[in-house]
């Protein structure tokens, strides 16, 4: 199907996903929020985001943002430079299918959520800070931090709490939003007049944004509520957190927050591949300019 093209620096997936996350963190951090109300609190992503910033000041929009940066220097490096790289193992300069992108998408993603989930911890935690009573805030000055404080006070382990949903998660994330990407641009260089340019990148990325926030909603969900877990919840198995939710609250909680989740990977997704086909376009030609100079 897609044909892998030149080899790129593994780090180019992290990079364009930083620069995402600085931009759609608030968002980020009003999911977390409603993905984290129990009852039947039904405030949306606006009201949220006001209460937020009427109760803590607008700043508090940005709680986390170390962190967040700092998943995706370790999380999105992993799984976009990984899948990257097996399909160019896969493929061998050839045409590549569908199963065998799934493949290779799962596996990146595996290795990216396992290597993502301290700096997740930290992320979900300082984001969910100020809904807590005084007295239950961690108040981490920042990811590294965080880090260090939940090393000393909680163990290392705890630094891989929501391990399993979180690797889940980012198998789940991988494989729909980079192998939808390139099957939609597959598919919108075939048959529809958009060329490889920034309508493509901008009309695929919005739809494996889509697919993306509707296929990893329910264990984002459960994710966040293991993370955040107190002290004497702390041993709760996915299953457990995922029937307590169904028996109170209903199937809906398990997309609790997909409002602002898409808001939030809409933008992601397509900043993270317009960015990342930028890098990619750059590399090209700095690199054929490299190969010219090194003729003459």
């Amino acid at each position: 199907m897609t044909t892998t093209k030149r080899s790129t620096p593994f780090y180019f997936g992290g990079a364009a996903s930083c620069i995402a996350a600085m931009v759609v963190h608030p968002f980020d951090l009003t999911k977390v929020r409603l993905q984290n109300t129990k009852g039947a609190d039904k405030a949306g992503m606006l009201t949220t985001m006001v209460r937020i910033a009427k109760n803590e000041g607008p700043l508090k929009l940005y709680a986390g943002l170390s962190a967040s940066i700092l998943r995706q220097a370790t999380y999105s490096t992993v799984r976009f430079g990984g899948y990257e790289k097996l399909k160019q193992m896969v493929s061998d300069g050839k045409s590549i299918s569908v199963w065998q992108m799934l493949i290779c998408s799962s596996a990146a993603g595996a290795l990216g959520g396992a290597c993502g989930n301290p700096g997740d911890v930290v992320n979900v935690r300082m984001q969910n800070d100020g809904q807590l009573p005084a007295h239950q805030r961690r108040n981490y000055k920042h990811a590294i931090d965080g880090v260090v404080r939940i090393t000393k006070e909680e163990g290392v382990a705890s630094l891989f709490r929501g391990l399993g949903p979180n690797v889940n998660r980012a198998i789940l994330m991988t494989s729909s939003q980079c192998v939808s990407y390139d099957i939609f641009k597959d598919l919108l260089l075939k048959h529809s007049p958009l060329k490889d340019g920034m309508a493509l990148h901008l009309t695929s990325s919005v739809l494996a944004g889509l697919v993306a926030t509707t296929v990893c909603s329910p264990v984002d969900v459960i994710k966040t509520r293991i993370m955040t877990a107190s002290s004497s919840d702390r041993k709760m198995s996915s299953l457990t957190v995922m029937s307590q939710m169904y028996k109170a609250e209903g199937i809906a909680s398990f997309f609790k927050g997909w409002t602002p989740a898409f808001i939030r990977l809409g933008p992601q997704t397509i900043i993270t591949f317009v960015v990342l086909e930028q890098f990619k376009k750059w590399h090209a030609a700095w690199h054929d300019r490299s190969l010219v100079t090194a003729k003459l």
